[in-house]
């Protein structure tokens, strides 16, 4: 995966983790709600002023947007309790 599709989904992630929608993000960051679809979709090669814009406006480190991420999975087990009275 390329370094702008790094950047488009750790931006849209933490976007999402912080409850912001595109056009929430682009009043703090000064950037038009377009703009913010265009990184999130990788479609535009922001700038270095951009990446440290759009860091603070999510309240993280510029690094955090363009470190690649492994998306958590499920591990298959089951994490449900043993129903009461259950011998487990």
């Amino acid at each position: 995966m390329n370094l702008r599709a790094v950047f488009g989904l750790n931006v849209q992630r933490l976007r999402r983790e912080k409850g912001l929608s595109q056009e929430q993000l682009s009043f703090a960051s000064g950037r038009t709600r377009g703009y913010i679809s265009s990184v999130e979709a990788g479609r535009r090669n922001a700038t270095l002023d951009t990446l440290e814009v759009l860091a603070t406006a999510l309240g993280v480190e510029p690094k955090d947007l363009i470190t690649a991420t492994v998306p958590k999975r499920p591990t298959g087990r089951s994490t449900k309790q043993p129903a009461r009275g259950s011998k487990d």
